[in-house]
């Protein structure tokens, strides 16, 4: 059975009946008398609301049958979630860490610009839909450190086959997303691959952790003179595993939690500042 009929059957308020062996039962156009095909009105699908389904990377399409979707829904490799004002308020948060990246040079004004125009569809959606009032007290209400975003570990994928006949297809002439590369220029031996979601954990402490002295290098940067994980080019980002999260963030170290039910926590140190394992001594005159 296909996703796309598993959750048609799940869903509240559009189910299909299942008999007990699991199968939709199929009732013979025979069976139904001339004068029940005269006489009663043709069947209609209700019509409701439609929904915006939004990715992490601002791609999103709408559709006129949201009951018949789960909130997470993953095509190509891509995971949408249906678009709430508290989803709104993380994606724009994710917005205002693009913005940071590209005063810092680590977005170039091209993709910057890409990501704005989509966001800004979104948002024109989501002031239409909730309001500006539900929207902003969202914004304020907002953690980005504790909200799930979607992903596909979660969540199973359509077939492309079945999603041709279900719903519209993001715009196949979106540009690729770019690959993360920090920083953009310089001549580095080595590159090691970050993962979106690991760029997102690091944004959610950008703010607090520069306050404490931290650089953009230490907590972004992917490119080093020796292969990962020797020497200390490699930034927090490389080492944040996607079943992993970040905790305490202090001076001194930020803390990197592993996954339940044990929950390891190892340390990622700031070498640029002073460790109580280091002792500094003055050079001799």
């Amino acid at each position: 059975m296909s996703l796309l009929k598993l959750m048609m059957q799940q869903t509240a308020g559009g189910s299909t009946p299942v008999d007990s062996n699991g199968q939709v039962p199929i009732v013979s156009g025979q069976e139904t008398t001339e004068e029940q095909r005269r006489d009663d009105p043709p069947t209609v699908e209700p019509s409701g609301e439609t929904a915006l389904y939004a990715a992490t990377n601002l791609d999103s399409w709408e559709t006129d049958k949201p009951r018949h979707f789960a909130r997470d829904v993953g095509i190509n490799g891509v995971c949408y979630r249906r678009l709430d004002p508290e989803y709104y308020a993380w994606l724009r948060h994710k917005m205002a860490m693009a913005k940071k990246a590209l005063e810092s040079g680590r977005l170039d004004p091209a993709a910057f610009d890409g990501l704005r125009t989509r966001f800004n569809d979104i948002h024109a959606w989501a002031v239409a839909r909730f309001g500006e009032d539900d929207l902003l007290a969202a914004v304020r209400s907002l953690d980005p450190k504790t909200y799930p975003p979607p992903t596909l570990g979660t969540v199973q994928q359509d077939q492309p086959s079945s999603v041709s006949l279900s719903r519209p297809v993001p715009n196949p002439s979106t540009p690729p997303v770019e690959r993360y590369l920090y920083p953009k220029d310089g001549e580095w031996r080595f590159t090691e691959k970050v993962p979106p979601s690991a760029v997102d954990k690091v944004d959610a402490i950008r703010d607090q952790a520069l306050s404490l002295d931290w650089s953009e290098a230490r907590l972004y940067q992917n490119r080093g003179r020796f292969r990962f994980p020797c020497g200390e080019d490699f930034g927090l980002v490389c080492f944040v595993d996607a079943n992993e999260r970040i905790g305490e963030v202090t001076r001194q170290y930020i803390e990197i939690i592993g996954p339940p039910p044990r929950e390891n926590r190892l340390r990622f140190h700031n070498p640029d500042v002073d460790q109580p394992w280091l002792k500094r001594t003055n050079p001799k005159t």
